[in-house]
């Protein structure tokens, strides 16, 4: 009987210390899955630009959105472009600091339809970055990307010509 209390007890033990680190290591598996298949929206990251520009034009719209505790306005400074598909395009967002204090933000992204993201390909972006703004102080952050070309294979979204890149910022906190 103590010996198959002491089983028990191990397994018992084994099972919550495999769950803490399943929850602990769920966040950066998940984000890292999505970055891989561009799954719920996420885009992916590139260091250089495809070598051929195809004549297919995707029109890339803008969202933007400030969360409520955030003192902030946010906006794109274009309301959409047309981008041919392997073509590197550079937009601008606007942030402004409504408060009369320094506020610290960080913003999010996502793109729809979900399976664009697997193709858009962000140069540079400001996302996931800490943004220090002084009171009343407006920015502006560019954004480069470009659509791969991998995407002329894929028959699912051969009759999609919209997309639509979304940001949102947050108060950053530490």
């Amino acid at each position: 009987m103590k010996k198959s209390n002491y089983t028990t007890a191990l397994n018992v033990i084994g099972v919550v210390v495999g769950m803490f680190a399943l929850a602990y290591a769920s966040v950066p598996l998940y984000d890292l899955f999505c970055k891989v298949t561009g799954f719920a929206g996420t885009t992916q990251s590139a260091t250089f630009v495809p070598e051929k520009i195809y004549d297919r034009k995707i029109t890339v719209l803008f969202n933007t959105d400030v969360n409520p505790e955030l003192p902030w306005e946010f906006k794109s400074l274009q309301k959409k472009v047309k981008v041919k598909v392997g073509e590197n395009k550079l937009v601008f967002f606007e942030a402004k600091n409504i408060s009369d204090q320094p506020i610290e933000g960080i913003a999010t992204y996502n793109v729809v339809p979900e399976a664009f993201g697997a193709y858009f390909n962000k140069l540079q972006c400001f996302c996931f970055e800490r943004q220090v703004l002084k009171p009343g102080e407006t920015m502006n952050f560019p954004v480069s990307f470009f659509i791969d070309p991998a995407i002329m294979e894929d028959s699912e979204l051969k009759g999609f010509n919209d997309v639509t890149l979304s940001y949102t910022f947050f108060p950053y906190k530490k």
